[in-house]
C-alpha cells in the first residue's frame, strides 16, 4: 500500500510538472462572448499505464515510410461524448481511474484583430492540453474553469487538439483519496474557442453594495489596453449610462446611484440587462443586484430576515448515472427542489456548472456554493493550501456577477487543528480578496451531546471567523437519540445564525418495513427519521435554515450493502429512477409552512 501511494503521488506529480504554460487567468463571462462550440465526439485513446505521453501521441504522426508503424491511434478507436464523463459511457470505463487522452480537428479561419482562447468549463481532474503537436496549458482541478490564450498558433483549417486527461486520487489533491461520491473523470463540461478584440473587457464585477439599496459599483478590468482607455457601463431598463477610464494596469471603478431599482429576491428573482463596453468590445448579460447580511444570530435578505428552506444535490443525473452538464439538466435537478418548495441550493461539495448557477439564479433559488474541502484534506501541506487557493479563486471569478450566489463554504466536515485553521483563514482571505459582498460558512461535524448540562454542544473556536454556521448531524441514523427529540435542545454557536447543512438517512425506494428499525433501509424508517428531527429543530433558538442531505439517490463506491445500496448512496427524497419517497411529502409540508 505505502508503495502505491508513492507511486500515485509521483503520478500526480510528473502529470504537472512545471512547464511554463499554466492557464491563464479566467474571460468574465464567456457565454457572453463569440464562441465556436467544441463540443461533440472526440477520438480518445484508454492509457492505462500512462506510456502515452512518453510516445509523444499528441503529435498524431502517420506511418510514411514502409518500416513505420505506431502503437498509438486516435482514429477508427474509441470515441467519447463532450462534454460528459468516461464512466457513464462505457461498461469497461464504469470504475476506471487513470489517464485518457482525448482529441479532435477543427478549423479556426483567420482573422485580423482578434485574440483567441479555448476555454474548459471543467476537465477532471488534471489535463495537459496540446495543440498542433505543443503543449499550451495544463490545469488541476475537477470543477472550475480555465482557459489558454492560443492567438498566433492556430492554423485556418485542421488544428489538432489532445488533451490528457487524469483523475487518479492522491493525497495532495482537492479532493482527496476518499469521498463520498463517484470519482468521474472526462472533459465534463463545455469546450469552446472564444475570440475578443485585441483591446476586450477581460473581467468586471457589477454588484449592489452591501450596506446600500440604491448604490451599485462595478469593478472592471481590460486586457491590452493603454491607460486612458474609455470604459462604459450600460444598464439600459434603470437608464444608467456611467463612463470611466482605465489606468495603467486596465482596471476601472465605477460608483452610482440608480432610482427605482427591484432588488433580487427568491419571490421576485429581478434581473436587468448590464452591457460593458471598452473600445471595440461590448459584452453584455443579465445582472441581479440584492443585499445580504448578518446582525446577531438573523441573516437579511433586501432588509428582511429569511429563513433557508434548501437542499442539496450532487452534479449528477442519477437516472443515467452519469454527470450533468446541460441546460435541460440543470432544469431537471432544479425542478424538483422547486417542486419541493425550497428557496436555497447548497451546490454540494464543488462548483457546479453554469448552467445550473444561471438557472437558479434565474428560477430564484439563493446559492452556497464549495470548494471540495471535504474531509481527509493535508491541511499541513502548502502546497495543497496554494492549490485551494487558486480554486476558490477560480469559482468566485466565475460566479461573483451572480447575485443568486449567497454564500462561499470554504470547508466541510473538517476536524479541529492549527493547520487546518489556518488553511480556512487563508480561504476565507481568498474570497474576501474578491468579494466582500458575500457570507463565508463551512459546515462542521463536531456537535455533541453534553450529558452533564443534557444540552447539544460544539467545541470549535474557528467558527468566530465565519458569518454563519453550519452544521451536519445525522440524528437517528449515524447517532442514536440520547434523549427524545421533544428534549434533544441546542446551545450550538449562539450569537451567530446556524444552518443545518445534513441530515437523513437512508432508504431504499418502495421497500416498506419497521418505522423504528434503521436495518429495514425502509421509507416508514427514513420518513419518522425526518419527523424526529423536524421536531428537535424546534429545539435550536437560532436556527435561521435547515437543508436535508440529500436531493436524489447518488452513485457512491462507498456504499456497499449489497442488496440496499449497491454503489449508491440511498440518502435521497428522490430515488435513481425519480420517484419521491415518503420523506419526500413531509419535508415539502414543513417547507410550505414556513
Amino acid at each position: 500500500m505505502k508503495t502505491l501511494t508513492k507511486f500515485t503521488i509521483t503520478l500526480a506529480l510528473s502529470f504537472l510538472a512545471v512547464t511554463g504554460v499554466r492557464a491563464q487567468d479566467l474571460i468574465a463571462n464567456v457565454y457572453g462572448r463569440e464562441m465556436q462550440s467544441l463540443n461533440g465526439k472526440w477520438d480518445a485513446v484508454v492509457d492505462l499505464y500512462d506510456q502515452g505521453r512518453k510516445n509523444r501521441i499528441y503529435l498524431n504522426r502517420k506511418p510514411e515510410g514502409k518500416t513505420d508503424f505506431y502503437e498509438y491511434a486516435f482514429e477508427n478507436g474509441l470515441r467519447l461524448d463532450v462534454p460528459s464523463d468516461w464512466n457513464s459511457q462505457t461498461p469497461e470505463l464504469k470504475y476506471y481511474e487513470g489517464t485518457v487522452w482525448y482529441a479532435r480537428r477543427f478549423d479556426a479561419p483567420r482573422r485580423d484583430g482578434r485574440r483567441l482562447f479555448l476555454h474548459f468549463g471543467a476537465v477532471s481532474y488534471r489535463c495537459r492540453v496540446y495543440l498542433n503537436g505543443e503543449e499550451i496549458g495544463s490545469h488541476e482541478g475537477g470543477f472550475t474553469p480555465f482557459q489558454i490564450e492560443v492567438t498566433g498558433k492556430l492554423k485556418p483549417a485542421d488544428n489538432f487538439l489532445a488533451v490528457e486527461v487524469n483523475n487518479t486520487r492522491t493525497p495532495d489533491a482537492i479532493p482527496a483519496m476518499a469521498f463520498d461520491w463517484w470519482n468521474y473523470g472526462g472533459i465534463t463540461r463545455d469546450v469552446s474557442l472564444v475570440s475578443v478584440p485585441e483591446v476586450f473587457v477581460e473581467d468586471y464585477f457589477i454588484r449592489l453594495d452591501k450596506d446600500s439599496a440604491d448604490r451599485i459599483s462595478a469593478d472592471i478590468r481590460l486586457s491590452g489596453a493603454p491607460a486612458g482607455t474609455s470604459v462604459q457601463v450600460e444598464i439600459p431598463e434603470l437608464k444608467v449610462r456611467e463612463t470611466a477610464s482605465a489606468d495603467e494596469r486596465g482596471a476601472a471603478a465605477l460608483s452610482f446611484r440608480v432610482k427605482n431599482l427591484k432588488r433580487w429576491s427568491p419571490g421576485d428573482p429581478k434581473l436587468y440587462r448590464v452591457i460593458v463596453t471598452a473600445g471595440r468590445d461590448r459584452v453584455e448579460e443579465m445582472i441581479g443586484f440584492r443585499n445580504v447580511r448578518v446582525e446577531g444570530e438573523e441573516i437579511y435578505l433586501n432588509g428582511e430576515p429569511v429563513f433557508l428552506k434548501s437542499v442539496s444535490f450532487h452534479e449528477e443525473i442519477p437516472q443515467r448515472m452519469g454527470r450533468a452538464f446541460s441546460e435541460s439538466d440543470a432544469v431537471m435537478l432544479l425542478s424538483e427542489a422547486r417542486a419541493l418548495g425550497c428557496n436555497m441550493i447548497r451546490l454540494a461539495h464543488y462548483p457546479q456548472n453554469e448552467y445550473i448557477v444561471r438557472l437558479a439564479e434565474k428560477m430564484g433559488f439563493m446559492l452556497w456554493e464549495e470548494i471540495p474541502i471535504w474531509q481527509g484534506i493535508d491541511f499541513a501541506n502548502d502546497a495543497t493550501r496554494q492549490k485551494a487557493g487558486r480554486m476558490i479563486r477560480e469559482m468566485v471569478g466565475r460566479d461573483r456577477n451572480r447575485c443568486a450566489l449567497t454564500f462561499w463554504g470554504v470547508a466541510n466536515e473538517t476536524q479541529p487543528s492549527e493547520p487546518r485553521n489556518e488553511f480556512l483563514r487563508y480561504l476565507i482571505s481568498c474570497c474576501r480578496e474578491l468579494d466582500d459582498t458575500r457570507l463565508i460558512v463551512a459546515a462542521f461535524d463536531l456537535v455533541r451531546f453534553d450529558r452533564d448540562r443534557q444540552l447539544f454542544v460544539m467545541d470549535d473556536p474557528f467558527i468566530e471567523a465565519l458569518d454563519v454556521v453550519a452544521v451536519n448531524k445525522y440524528m437517528g441514523w449515524y447517532h442514536p437519540w440520547p434523549v427524545t427529540p421533544d428534549k434533544a435542545v441546542w446551545d450550538v454557536a449562539r450569537g451567530k445564525p446556524l444552518i443545518i447543512s445534513e441530515f437523513g438517512g437512508e432508504a431504499l425506494y418502495g421497500q416498506h418495513g419497521a418505522a423504528d428499525v434503521a436495518s429495514s433501509w425502509s421509507e416508514e424508517y427514513q420518513e419518522a427519521l425526518y419527523r424526529d428531527n423536524l421536531r428537535m429543530f424546534e429545539n435550536i433558538p437560532n436556527l435561521r435554515g435547515v437543508s436535508p442531505w440529500i436531493l436524489f439517490d447518488f452513485r457512491s463506491p462507498f456504499r456497499f450493502h449489497p442488496t440496499n445500496q449497491e454503489g449508491w448512496n440511498r440518502k435521497g427524497l428522490v430515488s435513481d429512477r425519480g420517484y419521491r419517497k415518503k420523506a419526500w411529502y413531509l419535508m415539502k409540508a414543513y417547507y410550505d409552512k414556513r
